[in-house]
C-alpha cells in the first residue's frame, strides 16, 4: 500500500510529533482512471523538529527528496502541510 510506504519514509526521516497521510485518491478519479485504484493523491500533514529554522520551500522539497520513489512509481500528486516543531 502506497500509503504504509509514505507515512513509513517520512516516521523514518523526520521522526515527526504529528503525521496525517490521507490517501485522496478517489476525490480525483474523475479525470485520471489510475486514482480509481487509489494511492495516486495524498494530502501530507506534517511537525517535525527537522523544519526547524527551514522556510516552506525548503521543508517541501526535504520531503519530495524522501519521497522520490513513490513519486515514480505512481503517486501523482501530494498536498503537504509541513511545520516546524515551536
Amino acid at each position: 500500500m502506497m500509503k504504509a510506504k509514505i507515512e513509513k519514509l517520512l516516521q523514518e526521516n523526520f521522526k515527526p510529533q504529528f503525521l496525517e497521510v490521507i490517501d485522496d485518491s478517489l476525490s480525483h478519479a474523475g479525470h485520471n482512471l489510475e486514482a480509481q485504484k487509489g494511492g495516486t493523491h495524498f494530502n501530507i500533514s506534517i511537525v517535525s523538529q527537522d523544519f526547524n529554522g527551514k522556510t516552506s520551500l525548503e521543508r517541501h522539497r526535504m520531503i519530495y527528496s524522501v519521497l522520490e520513489e513513490p513519486l515514480k512509481s505512481g503517486v501523482h500528486a501530494l498536498s503537504i502541510k509541513a511545520k516546524p516543531l515551536i
